[in-house]
């Protein structure tokens, strides 16, 4: 009989607090659910970037952050201000500019490019080291490997789409 005297606001307490139980439960799930970090003896994370035809390996360890491309400065390297924020892009999403050291190998195609692997190795890496990054990135767009590459030459024509000039006489 006291089951049947219960009123809305004691059913209302009784969901809320299932419902609380739930959210922790949810919020476990997920932190549990976090890989684990990929790091190499050197206490190193490593990722390989793709753009256009480069190809970037990049590796980070915990430093005060030191960045080396082929064995140069990121300044002297990418001497353009704009190719060096692309490259560094993800540190600014993930709020750890001077946290690491990068060093990265480059090679295939032009400095953009080259920039754009450098991204994507850099975002790779960065996840290997810290999984709970990985949102944050995602939502930049920077996990997603950027697909377009250069148009082929076809015969009989000059270059992939333009035809050779057309001479009336």
């Amino acid at each position: 009989m006291t089951e049947e005297t219960r009123t809305l606001a004691d059913l209302k307490d009784a969901l809320d607090g299932e419902a609380s139980t739930e959210v922790v439960n949810a919020s476990a799930e997920t932190t549990a659910a976090l890989p684990e970090p990929k790091i190499d003896q050197f206490g190193r994370s490593y990722g390989t970037g793709r753009r256009k035809s480069s190809v970037a390996r990049v590796w980070i360890k915990p430093g005060k952050g030191q960045m080396s491309v082929n064995g140069k400065q990121i300044t002297d390297y990418f001497a353009r201000p704009t190719l060096q924020m692309h490259a560094l892009a993800p540190f600014a999403i993930a709020d750890r500019l001077n946290q690491y050291d990068l060093m990265c190998t480059v090679k295939g195609g032009g400095l953009s490019g080259q920039a754009g692997a450098v991204r994507h190795g850099l975002t790779r890496a960065l996840i290997a080291f810290e999984p709970s990054l990985r949102p944050a990135l995602k939502q930049a767009g920077f996990v997603t490997r950027d697909s377009r590459v250069v148009e082929r030459k076809k015969y009989g024509r000059a270059k992939a789409r333009r035809s050779f000039q057309f001479s009336k006489r």
